[in-house]
C-alpha cells in the first residue's frame, strides 16, 4: 500500500479549480427536468495547471499549490529551516545528510570522548 500511495503522490497533478460560478445554472424556479443530477451536481472537472498534462483521473493525486520549501527559515509559516541541524552522515532517512541538508553539502566532525570506567 506504501509504494502504491508514493507511486501517486511522485506522479500527482497540480490542477487549478474551475470557474464554479460559471458552472451554476441552476435556479430555484427552474423545472425539475433542467435542474442537474444529484450525483453530478458536486462533480468538478479539475483541469491541469499544465495544459501539457492529461486531466487526472480518479484515483490520482492532486494538489492546489505547490508544498513551501522546508530547507530555508521562514519566519511568516513558522519554518525554522535544516541550516545547523545535525544530521547521520550513514543514514538514508529522513535524518541523512544529504536529504536534511537540501544539497547544500555538510561538514563532518568527529570528537574523542574520554570517560572513566565504574
Amino acid at each position: 500500500i506504501g509504494d502504491t500511495l508514493k507511486d501517486r503522490f511522485d506522479a500527482a497533478t497540480r490542477v487549478i479549480m474551475p470557474n464554479i460560478e460559471a458552472d451554476v445554472s441552476v435556479q430555484r424556479n427552474d423545472a425539475a427536468p433542467h435542474r442537474t443530477r444529484k450525483r453530478d451536481r458536486y462533480r468538478l472537472q479539475l483541469k491541469p495547471h499544465n495544459p501539457d498534462h492529461k486531466v487526472p483521473g480518479i484515483k490520482d493525486l492532486v494538489y492546489l499549490e505547490p508544498s513551501p520549501g522546508f530547507c530555508e527559515k521562514n519566519s511568516r509559516l513558522d519554518i525554522i529551516g535544516t541550516h545547523g541541524r545535525t544530521c547521520n552522515d550513514a543514514s538514508m532517512g529522513v535524518d541523512g545528510c544529504d536529504l536534511l541538508c537540501c544539497g547544500r553539502g555538510f561538514k563532518s566532525e568527529t570528537m574523542f570522548v574520554v570517560e572513566r570506567c565504574n
